[in-house]
């Protein structure tokens, strides 16, 4: 544990900082995601979530292949994609509140369609 925190003093980050970061980015999104009831804190998790995924994909790259660019790329790449999603997202959460004036997951129950009677009964 001493090598590691020896690292830091010299100017470079070791891998296994990144991995902490990562690993703690990731168990906080995977905490908000279980634990929250407000849809746009749920949407902030998956968002912790995906930018722990790219902090793996970058730091990676850089000490197992320095010359090559594929996990920048890559992380480029994911963090154009969740902001698709997130735009997505948000109009959906939009919707939501135009239609029952609450986010909370616990609302969402409203907007399921209703149950179709048998046809033989009438």
């Amino acid at each position: 544990m001493g090598s590691l925190f020896a690292n830091f003093s010299s100017g470079i980050v070791p891998l296994e900082a990144y991995i902490f970061v990562s690993l703690v980015m990731f168990f906080a999104g995977i905490y908000g995601f279980l634990s929250r009831k407000n849809l746009l804190m749920v949407l902030i998790s998956i968002e912790l979530i995906l930018n722990s995924a790219d902090i793996n994909f970058a730091a990676f790259n850089r000490y197992l292949y320095p010359e090559h660019f594929e996990g920048f790329f890559f992380t480029l790449f994911t963090i154009a994609i969740s902001a698709c999603e997130t735009a997505v997202a948000i109009a959906i959460v939009i919707n939501i509140y135009r239609n029952l004036n609450n986010v909370e997951v616990d609302s969402l129950q409203e907007l399921q369609e209703p149950e179709l009677q048998d046809t033989k009964e009438q």
